[in-house]
């Protein structure tokens, strides 16, 4: 693989790795075998990491479970969900907003609770300050309704991801948030007012201020160049497309969008460094 000696060079600056989740450290519930070898070299180097995921369906805790389940210790520190992104940010930019009405997996739901907020139920009386729609692989048709509903009384209204459908090892098409608020917005002509998640490059100002790092001494991994590649771009960061998820080499090809470094997988990766 021919790297320009600017980019070798930027890598060798790099001491932390933001990876992205499902695609590239595993495909569903099926961890790439080169995964581990690539963390262990990492820490062997000194050099951190952190996975970072658009898909908020699952809370930190769970994540973390599942993850464990794989043959992954992680701790709360090294994971940044979309969800997590979200909350951050309606805090930040909203503190009056408590009340959501969100359009999620009970797990979802459970996060947003446990940092403050109130979950409304699905009742035109239970007025909540803001709508929030996620990657809800619970979705029920009443639920979605009432979102839409909600969306059309404009209402605060925020996606956490952009994603259109999510990564999978089974033979489906995982309907992710993206399609979903498409789904809204044919309903009520509305978008969301702010989608959070990759490409935003806030993603990544936890892993910042953490670490007190430079965004050119952060390298994005991930199999999305509309996420992925767009938020390191965004942010400044080193951006390296795995082709173990989502994206393809014709992919990159007809992309006006260009990684700093396309590599098959992790351990093509590992190689490089």
């Amino acid at each position: 693989m021919m790297i320009p000696s600017n980019i070798k060079d930027q890598l060798k600056q790099i001491k932390h790795f933001a990876l992205d989740m499902d695609g590239t450290i595993y495909n569903g519930s099926t961890l790439f075998p080169f995964t581990n070898d690539f963390l262990s070299h990492l820490k062997a180097n000194g050099i951190g990491y952190s996975f970072l995921t658009n898909n908020p369906s699952k809370s930190t805790i769970d994540y973390l479970k599942h993850l464990e389940k794989m043959g992954i210790p992680a701790t709360n520190e090294e994971m940044y969900t979309s969800a997590v992104a979200t909350i951050n940010y309606i805090k930040n930019h909203h503190p009056a907003i408590k009340k959501l009405f969100i359009l999620g997996t009970p797990s979802m739901i459970e996060e947003f609770e446990d940092a403050g907020f109130i979950s409304t139920a699905d009742s035109a009386d239970d007025r909540p300050d803001a709508l929030v729609v996620g990657f809800d692989t619970s979705l029920i048709y009443a639920r979605l309704c009432r979102a839409a509903y909600w969306a059309s009384q404009q209402l605060p209204y925020f996606a956490t991801n952009p994603d259109w459908v999510c990564p999978t090892d089974q033979p489906n098409i995982l309907v992710d948030c993206g399609s979903i608020c498409a789904c809204i917005e044919g309903a009520t002509k509305r978008q969301p007012d702010v989608v959070i998640g990759k490409p935003d490059p806030g993603m990544l100002d936890g892993i910042i201020q953490k670490y007190k790092l430079k965004p050119s001494e952060i390298a994005m991994v991930g199999d999305r160049i509309y996420t992925d590649v767009q938020m390191a771009k965004n942010a400044g960061a080193l951006s390296i497309l795995v082709l173990s998820g989502e994206a393809t080499t014709l992919d990159v090809e007809q992309s006006m969008l260009k990684p700093d470094i396309v590599a098959k997988d992790l351990s093509e990766l590992e190689a490089l460094l």
